[in-house]
């Protein structure tokens, strides 16, 4: 018949199918989203105050600085840190700077990755390292703490290594000729010489963080280590 509307039993099961259909179709775009793992929290390690603010073990906190913008980190007591939120190729990524020094950091990463729930494989953590050159910037993922005590740390927080590292090269007292031992070397400001070139390896670095945020690690790992 002309005009007839359909049993509301029909049109019941129809918009329960539609419903199912479209129920379906969500969770599979999250369950894809999910799968293309990117960074979401980067962490800068470093010891908080003034007395070590120009410290070559600070190294992690000067790239997350000109990540911020400086000014835009503010303090999160119930993180012991310095963060702020922000966005980077349209990705929502929390930055983060320990304020528990140094051999303490894994406490502050814990308590955000978890409160977030932000997987260990959506973390970058940013250091200073002993063994590339001033100059030199290496991006991986997982491996041993290398004595980092920050990483050490972080590990045990997280119970697990497999974490991203940016790796920011400030040199080791012997291949630079001083007669200092680690501790001391890492304690103190970088040479003059060596201040450009560090600077430079963090330059580098920053151009990789979007690629990172959207998940295109392969791609950002070719251009740090490739980049001149």
């Amino acid at each position: 018949m002309k005009g007839r509307t359909p049993p509301l039993a029909f049109k019941f099961s129809f918009h329960a199918e539609m419903d199912g259909i479209r129920s379906i179709r969500d969770n599979h775009a999250a369950a894809l989203s999910r799968e293309i793992m990117a960074i979401r929290l980067i962490v800068g390690l470093g010891n908080p105050g003034p007395e070590y603010e120009q410290t070559r073990h600070n190294a992690g906190f000067w790239l997350v600085d000109n990540l911020a913008g400086g000014s835009r980190l503010a303090r999160e007591a119930r993180f012991n840190a310095l963060a702020c939120k922000t966005r980077i190729r349209n990705q929502e990524v929390w930055l983060l700077e320990p304020q528990t020094f140094m051999n303490r950091s894994g406490q502050s990463v814990g308590l955000l990755a978890r409160f977030y729930k932000i997987a260990a494989d959506e973390i970058l953590v940013v250091h200073d390292e002993l063994d590339l050159p001033p100059g030199a910037a290496k991006l991986k993922k997982g491996g041993s703490s290398g004595g980092h005590n920050g990483l050490k740390d972080i590990t045990s927080a997280l119970g697990t290594q497999d974490y991203w590292r940016l790796r920011i090269g400030i040199g080791h007292p012997r291949s630079l000729n001083l007669q200092q031992n680690v501790a001391d070397f890492v304690l103190h400001r970088p040479r003059k010489e060596e201040q450009p070139l560090i600077n430079e390896a963090i330059e580098k670095s920053l151009d990789i963080i979007p690629l990172l945020c959207e998940g295109k690690f392969e791609a950002a790992m070719m251009q740090l280590h490739t980049s001149a």
